[in-house]
């Protein structure tokens, strides 16, 4: 008979990750199926710093165990009964929602319409490192900065990657590079600005140093676009500084306070948020963007243009790699992507 429930990483309480119980081994009902929902029987899972901030230590207590992790790779095991997309036996990838369980355990109830078809040319743990990663890349460029997907019209514009070295800078790049863009990355050590370049960067430049300078330095003057991938605050001068005239500029980390936007008047420059979640927080009529441009990215990995942003693997899945996963993270200076495997 099969088994009613299933074995996942928790937590009750916000630890400082080296604490034995900031994340536990625990024993959950296995869910079941319904609405648009699959059942996945996850293979891998990644870590994001988004699992790392919900995760840091706070005076809350959960009542019931708190799953995180939203990178997930698998083989969908149930269909709910107004799923259309995908049937058992499907190999997925997805990033899931941030208002539901996350993907941290040996299977996950995940929206059919958030959900693409694995790369048949990826392993699990591989296709696990870009789901999320992917789609904030993708939504960033494409429907934040509002970027072309025409080279021609891309032909002479350049894009500024602040923090190019992580998960979302190690997609973001590809995908630039795809679109047809000069792209620019920052790093702050050797092996980043390694990472950087084999990603596909035209150039990289230190941030910790004053970008512009050193933008000028290599002929640039300005940049069209730029991704802030780290502090709003510390680089929002330099930024407004940096953006060409009519230039566009999106960021994804909080800003501790009110960030000055008069200071883009006279550029009639933009800035914008991006948050992957949205969709999925606010159930959007357009849910179905993330499958299609996850399965879009699927095709272009499987054709060579993309490659996985994957750079250590770890084993077996348990709180105690789980935690050394976020360890890993949590340190801030992790180049593309953790993997955690199922075995």
């Amino acid at each position: 008979m099969p088994s009613k429930t299933m074995k996942a990483v928790g937590f009750y309480k916000y630890f400082p990750i080296e604490h034995s119980e900031s994340l536990l081994d625990i024993t959950l009902n296995k869910p079941a199926a319904v609405g648009s929902d699959l059942l996945v029987r996850v293979k891998a899972v990644s870590v994001n710093p988004v699992d790392v901030i919900v995760r840091a230590p706070k005076d809350t207590v959960e009542d019931k165990p708190k799953v995180i992790g939203w990178d997930v790779a698998g083989v969908v095991e149930q269909t709910g009964p107004d799923c259309k997309i995908f049937k058992p036996g499907d190999e997925v990838y997805y990033a899931g929602s941030y208002i539901r369980d996350g993907g941290n355990s040996e299977f996950h109830l995940v929206d059919e319409r958030i959900v693409g078809k694995k790369p048949a040319s990826l392993d699990y743990a591989e296709a696990a490192a870009l789901p999320l990663t992917t789609i904030t890349a993708w939504e960033a460029l494409f429907d934040r900065l509002s970027i072309p997907t025409d080279t021609e019209r891309n032909r002479g514009k350049s894009l500024l990657i602040i923090g190019a070295a992580g998960g979302v800078g190690s997609i973001a790049i590809q995908l630039a590079k795809w679109a047809g863009l000069t792209v620019i990355g920052t790093a702050s050590r050797p092996e980043s600005s390694e990472w950087i370049l084999k990603m596909g960067a035209d150039l990289t430049i230190n941030h910790q140093q004053p970008l512009l300078p050193q933008l000028q330095s290599m002929g640039h003057e300005h940049v069209h676009y730029i991704f802030n991938l780290s502090s709003t605050d510390v680089y929002w001068n330099q930024m407004v500084e940096s953006i060409a005239p009519q230039g566009r500029i999106c960021g994804i980390v909080d800003a501790s306070g009110p960030v000055n936007l008069t200071q883009l008047k006279f550029k009639s420059a933009t800035f914008v948020w991006e948050m992957m979640f949205t969709r999925s927080i606010f159930q959007t009529e357009d849910q179905i963007e993330q499958h299609k441009l996850l399965n879009r990215v699927a095709e272009m990995v499987d054709a060579g243009i993309i490659q996985t942003t994957l750079t250590q693997r770890l084993e077996p899945f348990n709180a105690i790699t789980m935690r050394r996963a976020h360890a890993i993270v949590e340190s801030g200076s992790s180049i593309g992507k953790v993997v955690v495997e199922h075995i």
